[in-house]
């Protein structure tokens, strides 16, 4: 799908605050409110907008440290972690890399003790390093146009 520059301004606007109306969007891109829903349409048709969703504060919840972890895989124990890993209710992202590690997970944890015990869950998979999340300096920043 070909994305012109009124639908990347309707995604910029979208990835800002999905729940603006198509009304509230038209205004602020030119177009009127069907236009821009048969635009969104259009766009989540051809996998462009995979979905939308709440942003959710992890202190608030109760997770206290934010942690991101890097996972060196044991020979042989990738494909069995791959099949775990979506069990782990700590994990937000997991990635699968390339480098000296295998696995970048984004994980939230009540305290140091949850930490020590969810890294004693990964150690049987392979070699981890961890690094507490201080601050956020840049989060869900949006993608923009080239």
């Amino acid at each position: 799908m070909k994305i012109d520059e009124k639908s990347w301004a309707i995604l910029n606007c979208l990835q800002k605050n999905a729940r603006q109306t198509n009304a509230e969007i038209g205004r602020k891109v030119g177009l009127t409110s069907p236009a821009v829903a048969e635009r969104i349409k259009k766009m989540e048709d051809a996998g462009v907008i995979n979905g939308y969703k709440a942003e959710v504060s992890h202190v608030k919840t109760g997770y206290q440290l934010k942690a991101i972890i890097t996972l060196r895989a044991f020979m042989g124990r990738l494909k069995p972690f791959l099949s775990k890993v979506s069990d782990f209710k700590e994990v937000l992202n997991c990635y699968r890399i390339t480098g000296n590690e295998n696995i970048v997970m984004e994980v939230v944890l009540a305290d140091q003790f949850h930490l020590e015990a969810f890294i004693d869950q990964l150690i049987t998979y392979g070699e981890t390093r961890t690094h507490i999340v201080l601050s956020n300096v840049i989060e869900n920043n949006p993608i923009t146009h080239k």
